[in-house]
């Protein structure tokens, strides 16, 4: 018999080692990535005093409203757009990003350069 892989705890264990390895602080906080099948969700954490600084997601009124379905890169790109320009206004502009045990593609990866294009450095 084989056995079905559980690709949900095997990312919860690459977030774990991920975040011992990886903090974020109030000069460079932590830009943290959830992904869900019908949304995407990106915050600033300062891991020090346990803040989060800033956050974006696809269930604000804002980006709901220009896009069909909040899966998908457009809306992930929208997401990272929204988050690094609340981030410029607060004036935090070096972050650590923390892919939450997720693949460097597809919507994690556009979230990331629509960041970086909007003024993130990381």
């Amino acid at each position: 018999m084989f056995k079905k892989v559980n690709r949900e705890s095997i990312r919860r264990r690459k977030h774990l080692s991920i975040r011992n390895k990886i903090s974020g602080t109030a000069e460079r906080p932590r830009l943290s990535v959830y992904r869900s099948n019908n949304n995407i969700f990106a915050q600033l954490i300062d891991d020090v005093n346990g803040v989060t600084l800033a956050a974006s997601s696809t269930i604000e009124k804002e980006i709901k409203a220009n896009v069909k379905h909040g899966g998908n890169v457009e809306a992930a790109k929208l997401v990272g757009k929204a988050l690094a320009e609340k981030a410029v206004a607060k004036n935090i502009t070096v972050v650590v990003f923390d892919r939450s045990g997720y693949k460097y593609t597809g919507r994690i990866a556009a979230l990331a350069e629509a960041a970086r294009e909007a003024g993130l450095k990381f």
